[in-house]
């Protein structure tokens, strides 16, 4: 297998470079499969370049220049990658907006990247659009994609909006092919292509700049560390507004030649898992617990014999679960064989990930227990880091050498340092090019070349542990310094703990908000005739009260003195994007939490004097 291990081995082509000849390479080959009304549409290389092309001529019809900026909101769909790809032949600058964001975040977005075109996915994003337009002077057109509804709109609305259709089908007559070749034969490796929005969690988010030049450095360190090759699959759900699901979606499958799959809906990703099988799979830690927690739901829902089988395959095989498989002796194989035959493969199936060659979890912090938990399975689930500024991923276990709670080494291509501070500092083409108008944090975050990365890490072995974001470190009143991710993680670790946010800064010890996992804690009270109607009358309860001070206690026993939670408030509702608790992206804004829930904060350190 042919494995690209550095940016050289690349053609020194950009992106949209990249497609055409791809186009050129591989015509007949599928690279898009789109699920529709339960029907999997393939499209080949050929089609690909194509559509692209089509709709980056629509764009040059209605008036869009190389160096315009493109913006999409849209859950991931083909025409996520045409539009974005098309606005990329023209030369023009793809920007993504979270299609869960309210109005206020959209109007933010697309005012402050200064959009000229705005592709929606439908009458709900138009809507956002609309009501912000008298915020966003700069934007000329509105591109719809699922037209139902528009009729509805009156017609001084309606002559802002196009269909998507419409674009690609001007485009096809529109003859500006010469325009579009000209545009791919100025474009550069250091031209801009991409701006990827920060997830705001501590601030108004900032536009990350990625070149062509960033998005080719940064393959070669995926390719080699995952062992990809033109074979791999990949089912596209995560929001390709965050710079992983690009990573995976288009930087490497248009280098690589492999194929991504769009299902219909982000509520059916299981289903679409099961039927596509993809030799690769992304999650971020939430989907991860959340799998967790469904498995704990259908082991609960079993019969006792079953579940017996479960837990016994769970601690027979656990020592497995950071071992590589060619030193497992014979004993231990027909151990798992036994265990996978018997209990796994079902959970593997339950999960759609039976075919799965590398999963990858990343984004966030995940508690190591439901790591252990997955490669316990069988699943080969591997910890990755990187940032919106690395362009993606930049460290990550070997598939045969994974430590259960690093993110691993670096990848090929990636210079990397420590700083005294504690803090990592990477360098490498990957680096980003800038945060869009605002060169005052773009001087803060590269310095001489190295992206500082704000979080602290220890280096143990050639693999990298990630310690926590250098601004969360908390130091009680006592002097001591605490992690709080380690102590969140180790609480989340628990199939009824969805959310947990430690308070310790400054106070005598630490306590925590607790959000519970509704429908893991759900099925524990059916099980027991426990009465609720609604999420705040089941937390109220004060069984489930006493479920949670077990899973904390035995979070705790994980932790030092220091570190446990000592007292914790049981939120009564679920944290909320709407109500700015949490980014597009589910991190927590601490700083809103902790304004939000003062009182709530307050009276558990009163009622510990």
């Amino acid at each position: 297998m042919a494995v690209l291990t550095h940016a050289g081995t690349l053609p020194e082509l950009t992106l949209p470079q990249m497609l055409r000849e791809r186009a050129r390479r591989d015509a007949q080959r599928v690279a898009i499969r789109q699920k529709e009304f339960g029907i999997w549409k393939p499209y080949t290389w050929a089609q690909y370049y194509e559509r692209a092309n089509h709709f980056a001529q629509g764009l040059v019809a209605l008036g869009m220049a190389p160096g315009g900026h493109l913006g999409v909101i849209s859950e991931n769909r083909i025409e996520w990658v045409l539009a974005q790809m098309g606005a990329s032949l023209l030369g023009a600058v793809t920007v993504g907006v979270y299609p869960t964001s309210p109005t206020s975040e959209v109007a933010y977005v697309v005012g402050h990247a200064d959009i000229d075109v705005v592709v929606c996915e439908d009458q709900e994003q138009v809507d956002k659009v609309l009501e912000a337009r008298a915020q966003l002077p700069r934007l000329r057109r509105i591109i719809m994609v699922e037209t139902k509804g528009l009729r509805d709109y009156p017609p001084e609305q309606r002559a802002l909006i196009s269909s998507f259709d419409d674009v690609e089908r001007l485009g096809a007559q529109a003859g500006h092919q010469g325009l579009i070749e000209d545009a791919l034969a100025r474009q550069r490796l250091d031209d801009i292509g991409l701006m990827i929005y920060t997830s705001g969690s501590t601030g108004k988010p900032k536009g990350a700049m990625i070149s062509w030049r960033n998005m080719r450095g940064v393959v070669p360190g995926i390719v080699d560390r995952l062992a990809l090759d033109a074979d791999a699959s990949h089912l596209s759900y995560l929001p390709l507004c965050h710079v992983a699901e690009q990573m995976l979606t288009t930087f490497v499958p248009i280098y690589l030649g492999s194929q991504v799959n769009f299902g219909e809906s982000i509520r059916t990703v299981q289903e679409d898992l099961r039927e596509v099988a993809p030799s690769m799979f992304l999650g971020v830690p939430r989907i991860w617990e959340k799998l967790h927690a469904s498995i704990s739901i259908k082991m609960q829902e079993t019969g006792a014999l079953r579940r017996a089988l479960f837990e016994r395959a769970l601690r027979a095989c656990a020592p497995l679960a950071q071992l590589p498989r060619d030193r497992w002796s014979l004993a231990e194989r027909a151990r798992f064989a036994c265990a996978y035959w018997l209990v796994f493969r079902a959970l593997q199936n339950f999960c759609g990930l039976r075919k799965v060659r590398v999963a990858l979890t990343g984004a966030a912090p995940i508690a190591p227990e439901v790591v252990r938990f997955f490669r316990t399975l069988g699943v080969p689930l591997i910890e990755v880091y990187g940032l919106t500024e690395s362009s993606g991923m930049v460290t990550g276990h070997r598939l045969h050498d994974v430590v259960v709670g690093t993110v691993g080494p670096v990848t090929a291509g990636v210079e990397h340092r420590v700083a005294d501070n504690g803090e990592l500092q990477i360098r490498g083409e990957m680096v980003f090019a800038g945060y869009y108008k605002s060169p005052e944090a773009t001087a803060q975050t590269i310095v001489d070349g190295w992206l500082h990365t704000g979080d602290v890490v220890r280096e143990e072995g050639g693999q990298i542990r990630i310690v926590d974001r250098l601004k969360d470190i908390m130091i009680t009143a006592g002097g001591k310094n605490l992690t709080p991710s380690e102590i969140e993680n180790a609480m989340k670790a628990s199939p009824y703990v969805k959310e947990c946010i430690v308070i310790a800064d400054g106070r005598k010890f630490v306590s925590a908000l607790v959000q519970i996992e509704f429908d893991t804690v759900a099925k524990w009270a059916e099980a027991r005739r426990i009465a609720f109607t609604h999420f705040r009358s089941l937390v109220e309860t004060p069984e489930v009260r006493q479920l949670i001070e077990d899973e904390v206690a035995k979070g705790n026993a994980r932790l030092a003195q220091v570190a446990q939670v000592r007292r914790f408030h049981l939120l009564t509702k679920e944290l909320d994007h709407d109500d700015g608790e949490v980014t597009a992206t589910m991190k927590v804004r601490r700083a809103s939490i902790y304004k939000a829930y003062a009182a709530e904060i307050e009276a558990l350190y009163r009622a510990a004097a």
